[in-house]
C-alpha cells in the first residue's frame, strides 16, 4: 500500500527568554510530518532545522516537504531499518539534513505501530532512564546562579553552562562561585562557547577556565578554522569537544578526515543538524575506533524527536551524561510520556495527547 506524508508547521513559544551566544531565543518554528500506509495507524517525525546553524535553515523547506509528500506516495512501507534509511536518504538528500532525520522518525515509528516506539528497548517500554546534563541559559549573573542551585536541588549532577555573550570575568566569577559551592566530585560542569572565542584569545581564555576543573569546553572557536581547532585540541588544559564543527558533512570520508584532522576529546551529536540516525550512527562508530568520546544532544526540537533521540541513546546503552533536556523548555510542547525526574530522563508510559496537533 502507498505511503501519504502530510505536515503542519508549528511555532514552539519558550517559557523564558532564552540566551545564547547567538541571541535571545522566543520562539522556534519546526514541520510537524505524519506518515500513514493507508489506515488509521501512523508515525509523526519533526523537522526543525535550527535558525542561522541548520543547513537546511531555508526558506524553501516547505516546498521541500511538498515534493516529499510527491515522491513518497510512489512507495511502500519499508520493511527494515536499513531501508527505512535508504529511503529517508533518498526522498531527503543532503541538503535537508532536518527532512531526513523526520522521515527516519516516521517511517521508524509506523514501521512499529504508530505508537511512538521508534526503537524497541526497555526506555520505550518505560523501564529505562537516562543521565542528562542540566542545561544553564545565558542571562543575569544572579538568574544564572539562581538556575545551577534550582538544577542542583533537582538531582542533577552534571551541569552545562552557555559561555560566550556575557563579560567573561563575570562568567568565570559565576563558575568560581560554582566551584567553591560545589566539589568536583559532587557536581560534573560542561560549558558551551558556541564558537565564541577567536583563536588569538582561546587559549588564555581556556587557561582561566580550566581552574574551574571543567568536564569540558564545546566549540571555543568558529568552524572552518581547522588548524586552529586542531591545536587547541591538542594543547588545551580544557578538554575540546566539536558540535558545529559537524555540520553539514555528509559524506563517511568526509567525516573521517575531519576528525583525523582535528583529533578531539569529543564530539556532540544532534540528529536534527546531521541528517538523523544513520548518519549519528556514522559518527559515533568512526569516533569509537578514534577513542574519541561523545554524547547526544536535542537541539530544541517538539518532543516528538526528544523521544526519538531518547529512544536511539537508550538503544546506544550509554553510561554518561547526554544532552536531553530541552522538553521543558516550551508552553506548547507536545504532551508526551516523557519526565525528568532526579536528573534522568525517563518514558512514564503514560498516552500522548496529539490533540494539538492538526494533520
Amino acid at each position: 500500500m502507498a505511503l501519504a506524508l502530510t505536515f503542519q508547521k508549528y511555532v514552539l513559544d519558550f517559557k523564558f527568554s532564552a540566551g545564547t551566544s547567538r541571541g535571545v531565543l522566543k520562539q522556534k518554528d519546526t514541520y510537524i510530518i505524519k506518515v500513514s500506509n493507508g489506515d488509521h495507524v501512523f508515525g509523526l517525525g519533526e523537522a526543525g532545522p535550527l535558525k542561522g546553524l541548520s543547513i537546511d535553515d531555508r526558506d524553501d523547506i516547505s516546498e521541500k516537504l511538498e515534493a516529499v509528500a510527491i515522491e513518497i506516495s510512489k512507495h511502500s512501507l519499508p520493511a527494515s531499518v536499513e531501508e527505512v534509511y535508504t529511503m529517508s536518504d533518498q526522498l531527503a538528500g543532503r541538503e535537508f539534513p532536518s527532512i531526513r532525520f523526520a522521515l527516519e522518525t516516521a517511517l521508524l515509528d509506523l514501521l512499529n505501530g504508530g505508537s511512538r516506539t521508534i526503537f524497541d528497548n526497555d526506555f520505550s517500554k518505560g523501564k529505562g532512564k537516562i543521565p542528562i546534563n542540566g542545561l544553564v541559559w545565558m542571562g543575569h549573573m544572579e538568574d544564572m546562579l539562581s538556575q545551577i542551585t534550582q538544577k542542583v536541588e533537582q538531582g542533577f549532577t552534571c551541569i552545562k553552562m552557555k559561555v560566550g555573550s556575557l563579560d567573561f570575568d563575570k562568567e568565570c566569577d559565576i563558575l568560581e562561585y560554582v566551584r567553591k559551592k560545589y566539589y568536583k566530585s559532587e557536581l560534573i560542569l560542561r560549558v558551551d562557547a558556541n564558537g565564541a572565542f577567536s583563536p588569538e584569545e582561546a587559549m588564555e581564555k581556556l587557561e582561566r577556565l580550566s581552574t574551574y576543573n571543567l568536564h569540558s569546553i564545546e566549540q571555543p572557536i568558529k568552524t572552518k578554522q581547522y588548524d586552529s581547532m586542531a591545536q587547541l585540541s591538542k594543547t588545551s588544559p580544557v578538554s575540546i569537544a566539536l558540535d558545529e564543527e559537524l555540520i553539514g558533512i555528509y559524506e563517511l570520508e568526509e567525516k573521517r578526515r575531519l576528525l583525523e584532522r582535528i583529533k578531539p576529546p569529543y564530539i556532540i551529536l544532534k540528529p536534527t543538524l546531521l541528517g538523523g540516525f544513520k548518519s549519528t550512527l556514522e559518527w559515533i562508530r568512526l569516533a569509537n575506533d578514534m577513542h574519541i568520546g561523545w554524547w547526544l544532544t536535542s537541539a530544541l526540537e517538539s518532543n516528538i524527536m526528544l523521544n526519538a533521540i531518547s529512544q536511539f541513546t537508550a538503544d546506544l546503552e550509554v553510561v554518561n551524561h547526554q544532552g536531553l533536556g530541552t522538553g521543558q523548555l516550551y508552553h506548547n510542547n507536545i504532551t508526551s510520556p516523557l519526565e525528568i525526574k532526579n536528573g534522568y530522563i525517563t518514558s512514564t508510559g503514560q498516552n500522548w495527547d496529539l490533540s494539538m496537533l492538526d494533520l
